[in-house]
């Protein structure tokens, strides 16, 4: 199998048999992450591709599933996405779904039609690193779209028919704009219809910009109780019908059926306020050097 290191997949979704599509991230400029800095963005050679599905149909004939890998697979134009799609298809045809992460700028190249062609050969389920709804965060951290791009890439998915996760980046707008995050980010996902909204608090990994920015005082991370408490106000404004996951590094697990049990929910964070150690807390989230 042909893979590019570092390799990431989404532990929520299966994790075995896994294809990559590309390599690299298109953007590779958000200011929290070095996932693949050092990886130049480039699709995956289609004879390294069916040579990985041989050694698949030989391993998993029956697969019903697929993680697409890497960063963001669905960035090519449907013109050369489509014929490698069409290629796993050929090798593995009992495939259900094909699952993948992507940013919400690689919709924009796509017509509803085509996203509708991407669901009917398996695309029926994705996750978008959206990280804020609030313009003023979204420009801060370079993530090169805005609310309103955000608006209309997920109503596209909507009318597709393809189910899609949302996820908040807690902590990210830093201590001068929390609030704001917190609130015009719950307004903006408001207006979607996620499957589910997954949440971690930042955690500022050697190499990645706002570290920098944060030693040299341009930048105020959030303690562990800070977090908490804007996740309050995010979970607050929060109106979706949707799956709540707190994942990765999240102060502490509130996943689960999120309006049916918002109000256990927000019980539950405010006595993590009240009785969670928190210089435990910080130490171990200043003992994590990746995801």
């Amino acid at each position: 199998m042909h893979f590019t290191e570092p390799v990431y997949r989404n532990p929520y979704w299966p994790t075995w048999p896994l294809i990559q599509i590309t390599q690299g991230c298109t953007h590779n400029r958000c200011k929290f992450c070095t996932m693949y800095k050092d990886v130049p963005f480039r699709m995956q050679p289609i004879d390294w591709l069916e040579q990985d599905l041989k050694e698949l149909r030989a391993a998993a004939p029956h697969a019903k599933t697929i993680q697409l890998l890497s960063a963001n697979p669905l960035a090519p134009t449907y013109d050369r996405l489509m014929p490698r799609l069409e290629l796993i298809r050929e090798y593995l045809p009992e495939l259900e779904h094909m699952y993948c992460a992507t940013r919400v700028s690689d919709l924009k190249n796509k017509t509803v039609e085509q996203l509708r062609r991407l669901k009917e050969v398996g695309v029926d389920e994705i996750s978008l690193g959206v990280e804020s709804g609030d313009d003023w965060t979204l420009q801060r951290i370079n993530k090169g779209y805005t609310a309103q791009d955000i608006l209309e890439q997920c109503h596209k998915l909507e009318e597709a028919g393809i189910r899609y996760w949302m996820t908040f980046l807690n902590g990210v707008a830093g201590r001068e704009h929390s609030h704001e995050h917190a609130v015009n980010s719950a307004l903006i996902f408001n207006q979607c219809k996620p499957m589910l909204v997954g949440t971690g608090g930042l955690t500022l990994f050697p190499g990645t910009p706002l570290l920098e920015e944060a030693r040299r005082g341009e930048f105020t991370p959030l303690t562990e109780r800070e977090l908490m408490l804007e996740l309050k106000d995010f979970l607050e404004a929060l109106t979706c019908d949707c799956e709540l996951n707190t994942h990765h590094t999240s102060s502490m697990n509130l996943s689960g059926p999120f309006l049916a049990r918002k109000q256990q929910i927000l019980e539950d964070l405010q006595y993590g306020l009240d009785h969670f150690d928190m210089d435990e807390l910080t130490n171990v989230r200043q003992n994590k050097q990746t995801l």
